[in-house]
């Protein structure tokens, strides 16, 4: 690749991770394989990334002359602390899906064959509970992870404050009340 067919290719990059970031709706990652360079920036953007027990992971950049560039040395230190973030970018690495389960990176380890039915039967879950809440949820704890504990505290209050008036709000209270389920609207 040329440099200018590089930069061009590479921006396609930053902008789905940016865009993943974006989503109001939450992302599954389900890593059943190699998860390397881009793999592993694009899990550390989901929401939160169930894996393999086979997986595998690295970001190994630093042993092609370059670095992770899409998102990768502040998604990974946001999910594993400073120091293993270093270890991991530094050195190029490769680690399995028990190593990325233990540093947090991953919330859960699956056979090959449940891999996928469990993200869908957590994204199920998900997607039965109120759609603005979820939103609005996801953004307050992105959000508040940005800052100190005050301005994430007054980020989340505002967020709350925007779900009380709505359906969906009026709709769980009544089906709970009435002990069935909620049918929401995302209103």
């Amino acid at each position: 690749m040329s440099d200018e067919a590089w930069e061009r290719q590479h921006e396609i990059f930053e902008r789905a991770i940016l865009a993943m970031l974006d989503c109001p709706l939450p992302i599954i990652a389900a890593v059943n394989g190699a998860a390397y360079g881009g793999g592993l920036e694009f899990a550390l953007a989901a929401d939160f990334a169930y894996a393999a027990e086979h997986a595998r992971f690295a970001l190994p950049e630093v042993t092609l002359g370059i670095m992770p560039g899409a998102g990768g040395t502040q998604t990974l230190a946001r999910a594993v602390g400073e120091r293993r973030a270093k270890e991991i970018v530094l050195t190029g690495t490769p680690f399995g899906a028990a190593d990325a389960l233990e540093w947090g990176i991953l919330n859960r380890v699956c056979t090959a064959g449940r891999l996928l039915p469990e993200a869908i039967e957590t994204a199920s879950t998900i997607a039965a509970n109120a759609p603005l809440s979820i939103r609005q949820a996801k953004r307050s704890i992105h959000h508040g992870l940005q800052g100190d504990l005050r301005t994430g505290l007054r980020f989340e209050i505002e967020a709350y404050n925007r779900l009380p008036g709505t359906r969906d709000r009026r709709e769980g209270v009544d089906a709970f009340n009435e002990k069935r389920k909620p049918r929401f609207e995302g209103r």
